[in-house]
């Protein structure tokens, strides 16, 4: 009897071990991504383009993920195909991971029986995405850093170092130069009033981060990228390989021009350039073309509206489409390059002149003081 009891008592341990191995995989598991969306993409387009069924493709790609939330959608992806949905309706329930252009793209490619060709299209628009995200990230993250490390040297100066010297420069007071004098200034006003001052900036943040999320505030922003002048040329970049892509990518592969235009609103956020594409739609519906709709808006360039123009006469819409992306992200790498390679030497200058002036406003005092003792 006590062994029997014994042997229920392991068989019990042995059942609670995987129990608390799942349960360790739900706390670490993160919300996907693009990351995985590109993996999920290239591996089922590889799978199907062997051969194997979609089902099957399926489950064996749920085996293959780590991240436990992946793998839950892909069971339930697994689960809507099994009922007999189609792929398009199981990708539709998950619109965190699969935007619109992904389920429209995989809906025309149902109808069409092309999938693991779409599916690579797919993977390499996502692939190019993320390294147009990288390039512009990189190219401002370093003078951003910059202008943070600089602001917080200037504050450490005048909190740290300037009250030491204000007793000393007291004395010549009517003969100190006038940068000597505005930096004093400003190191007692931030001296004696930092809770102020940082309680009103850090509620000016706050407000301002409020105001942006509010509909007037997104559209004032949305508005200035399109304005401000040396801005507006790069958003207005980024804004044209957002959307040709997805629309010539839509287009090519027999997704309805509305259903590839609303694509193309969800991946672009900017509500002017959204503006645009609802022109776009209205003038398609009127049988008026793409190309009336180009030439009507300002901040489209000449070399666009006269491809699309092109491209529309001789039936290679899509083609012409997926041109101008693809020249305007080699044209945008350029331009960030460049501007990473200017911006980095004229940060160093403002940086070495600022510091000059710090040291200068100290030193100069000094000197003065020192004669005025001999």
């Amino acid at each position: 009897m006590p062994l029997e009891i014994t042997a229920v008592q392991q068989s019990a341990r042995a059942q609670d071990k995987p129990a608390k191995t799942s349960m360790l995989k739900r706390t670490s598991r993160r919300k996907p991504g693009m990351r995985d969306r590109i993996f999920f993409t290239e591996q089922l387009s590889l799978l199907l383009d062997t051969g194997t069924p979609l089902h099957a493709a399926l489950q064996a790609l749920g085996s293959q993920m780590d991240n436990t939330a992946m793998q839950e959608i892909i069971t339930g992806l697994t689960d809507h195909v099994t009922d007999g949905k189609p792929f398009s309706y199981a990708l539709a329930q998950y619109p965190e991971l699969f935007p619109v252009t992904y389920v429209n793209l995989v809906a025309a490619a149902e109808d069409g029986g092309f999938m693991d060709k779409v599916l690579l299209e797919l993977m390499n628009m996502d692939e190019k995405r993320d390294e147009l995200r990288r390039t512009v990230t990189a190219a401002l993250s370093y003078p951003g850093f910059l202008v943070v490390f600089s602001i917080f040297v200037v504050i450490f100066v005048l909190v740290a170092v300037f009250p030491k010297f204000a007793d000393m420069f007291a004395a010549i007071a009517d003969r100190l130069p006038m940068t000597t004098i505005i930096l004093m200034n400003a190191s007692h006003i931030l001296v004696a009033y930092w809770i102020p001052i940082t309680a009103g900036l850090v509620a000016s943040i706050l407000a301002l981060a409020w105001w942006l999320k509010t509909a007037a505030g997104r559209a004032a922003l949305d508005s200035l990228k399109l304005r401000v002048y040396g801005l507006k040329d790069i958003f207005i970049q980024v804004y044209l390989i957002q959307s040709m892509r997805v629309l010539g990518l839509s287009l090519d592969n027999g997704v309805s021009v509305p259903d590839a235009l609303a694509s193309c609103r969800e991946v672009v956020s900017n509500r002017g350039f959204r503006k645009f594409l609802n022109s776009v739609e209205a003038k398609v519906n009127e049988g008026s073309g793409f190309a009336a709709a180009f030439q009507e808006v300002d901040f489209i360039p000449p070399m666009v509206r006269q491809m699309v123009t092109t491209g529309e006469e001789t039936g290679n819409l899509p083609k012409v489409l997926g041109r101008v992306a693809d020249y305007y992200e080699r044209e945008l790498a350029r331009k960030l390059a460049a501007f990473s390679r200017m911006v980095e030497p004229i940060m160093l200058i403002v940086m070495g002149g600022v510091v000059g002036l710090i040291v200068s406003s100290l030193i100069l005092p000094i000197f003065k003081l020192s004669q005025a003792v001999g």
